[in-house]
Formats: C-alpha cells, sequence, structure tokens
C-alpha cells in the first residue's frame, strides 16, 4: 500500500486536446546497481541539461525539474536551472533523495531509500531541509513534489500539505514496488486525484497496450508476480502482443513506442500525458540508458521526435504541472 488515499477524482475535460507535461527527475549520479552513498553527490550532469532544454524551447514545451539536495545546494548546478527558470522556461519542484539529504539520521539502506518508510518526524525534517536549499538557490518555495524512487508513504501527504506543496508527482500506475519495500500503486487510479485538501495528484503516464490492455488493470499484476517475473510472463506477452506496460518515458523505450502508448492512451479517452526521465541520463555513462554520447544523441531525437509528433501530428500543447493543476479546480 501507499498510504495515499483518494478524496476525489478531478476530471479532465474532454474537451481539451491532447495537454503534455514534462517532469525531470533532476538528481546526482550515481550507480543504481551499488548500495546507497551517502558521499554520493556528483552533479555533473545539471551542465548537460540545456542541451535538453534547446528541444523543449524548440517546441515551447516548459519542463518542471524536481531537484533534489545535491543540485539545489550545490552553487553552480543551481545556477544552471536558475538561469532557465528566470526566463520562465522551467519550473522548479522538489525531488526528496532521503540518503543525500540533511539531517544524516536512520539507516542508509534500501528500504529507507524511500522517504516514505522513514519515521515521519525525519520524512518531515528532510523535507524541510531540501525545500529550504531550493529557497536558498532558487530564490523560490516550490509547490511540486516528487518522492525519490516514487517512495511516498502514510505521512507524505500531511507533510506536503503542512509544508505548502500543492502538487505530488510520485504515483506510478499499474505499478508495484512493495518487493523492493516500496509503495504499491495498482489499486490507485492513472488520472489526476486530490490526495489532501489542496493537494493534487498527477500520476505519471502508464498505459497498457495489446490485444488485452482492456483488462490490463487485472491481468498485468499476475504477469508482473514473482512467480510470473521468474517465467518471463510480462516479457512474453509483450513479444505476443497480447499486453504491454508503458511508462511514457525516452528511457528503455523506442519512439515508436512512445507514440504508441500515446495513441492508445487518446484512444481510450485520456488527454493529459506526463513525460518523465532523469537529469543523469544526459551525461553518458552515468546511467545504462546513456552510455557514450552516441546513444545521448539518439535519446535526444527520441525527445524531439516525440514534441514533433505530440505537438503537430497529434494536434497536442504543452502546459505545465501548476497550470493544469489549476485548470482542473484542484485549489478548490
Amino acid at each position: 500500500m501507499t498510504g495515499l488515499a483518494v478524496q476525489r477524482m478531478l476530471t479532465v475535460p474532454a474537451a481539451w486536446p491532447p495537454t503534455l507535461i514534462v517532469v525531470v527527475d533532476t538528481e546526482e549520479e550515481f550507480d543504481w546497481t551499488a548500495p546507497f552513498d551517502a558521499a554520493s553527490t556528483a552533479v555533473a550532469n545539471i551542465a548537460c541539461q540545456p542541451l535538453a532544454q534547446r528541444i523543449f524551447d524548440s517546441y515551447g514545451v516548459v519542463p518542471t525539474y524536481v531537484v533534489d539536495h545535491p543540485v539545489a545546494a550545490t552553487p553552480a548546478a543551481a545556477a544552471v536551472l536558475r538561469a532557465i527558470a528566470e526566463a520562465g522556461r522551467c519550473e522548479i519542484g522538489a525531488h526528496l533523495h532521503p540518503w543525500v539529504t540533511p539531517p544524516a539520521e536512520g539507516p542508509v539502506d534500501a528500504r529507507h531509500s524511500y522517504p516514505g518508510n522513514l519515521p515521519p518526524d525525519l520524512e518531515r525534517r528532510k523535507l524541510e531541509a531540501l525545500t529550504q536549499a531550493i529557497v536558498t538557490g532558487f530564490g523560490i518555495r516550490p509547490v511540486v513534489y516528487k518522492a525519490g524512487r516514487y517512495g511516498v508513504g502514510p505521512a507524505t501527504a500531511g507533510i506536503l500539505r503542512d509544508a505548502g506543496y500543492r502538487i505530488d508527482v510520485s504515483v506510478v500506475p499499474h505499478t508495484d514496488f512493495s518487493a523492493e519495500g516500496g509503495p504499491d500503486f495498482t489499486a490507485l487510479p492513472d488520472q489526476p486525484f486530490m490526495i489532501a485538501p489542496g493537494l493534487v495528484e498527477l500520476p505519471l503516464s502508464v498505459h497498457f497496450a495489446g490485444a488485452l490492455r482492456g483488462a490490463g488493470r487485472q491481468i498485468y499484476p499476475r504477469l508482473a508476480g514473482l512467480r510470473g517475473t521468474r517465467l518471463h510472463l510480462p516479457g512474453i506477452a509483450a513479444r505476443l502482443g497480447l499486453l504491454e506496460r508503458l511508462r511514457l518515458s525516452p528511457e528503455g523505450h523506442r519512439f515508436n513506442d512512445m507514440l504508441r502508448q500515446t495513441r492508445v492512451a487518446l484512444a481510450g479517452g485520456t488527454r493529459l500525458f506526463m513525460l518523465t526521465y532523469h537529469s543523469s541520463t544526459l551525461l553518458p555513462g552515468a546511467t545504462g540508458y546513456v552510455r557514450d554520447s552516441a546513444e545521448r544523441d539518439h535519446f535526444l531525437a527520441r525527445l524531439d521526435g516525440y514534441c514533433h509528433a505530440f505537438l503537430g501530428r497529434l494536434g497536442g500543447r504543452a502546459s505545465t504541472l501548476t497550470a493544469v493543476a489549476a485548470a482542473l479546480g484542484a485549489d478548490a
């Protein structure tokens, strides 16, 4: 379970054109396969962000960079993004990686890498430290939050509300992280909803494709369970064209996958799409998604191609998290 509760659904008007919002997990580079390390705070990847920002600028896309403590507390890194924000070309939110965020209390391990698994008082104090670092580094108080590793917990909504946050983007629909100690989102909707008065949840774009997509919510958890994973059932179902879970991201997805997901979701009535990726992917070798400069070129080409298709062929428009939340009446 996640600890999040659906207070009420928010209706995305059917008259909306397809609407794209972009969220970048803006963080330090670290070895995703190694144990968590409080000393891994290098942020060389932030200097690479203008490569993608130039693509967004060319299409009028205003992304939200959800930044973590090492980024906010490193003056050179903060300066790169602050210049973009001051020009009105991006928004800045908060991204809590507990293992590199003060106070340095509690264990540094896989379970507690999900901030919602921390004792509530410690989760609150770490979020306060991150928020203040963003205020200092960027001169703004963030209202958008994304939990590191999508790790919301029972106390998260209340902590966010008390801290003045208005939008959370941590929910990954149709996805269960509980085998790793994280949240199980399979019971939550894939459309916007309120999780506390004045606090809206805008979930990541995760949709089913394939002949059995209409029953994906019921079937996929069985395929992706421990036994199904051992038997490689998700991959088999995808290769047979029966059922595939796709997240809207250029990380690990081809351009055709991204476009196919969007077309399937549009046909099912979805009007709001959130594209996400990690800032560290733009530094060759920092993640498995981009191992060298050639792969980075392909990654950027997928970003460009998707924006071109979404805003052109599909008749879409770009918006921001704050504008979408306001338009949905989330402040009511």
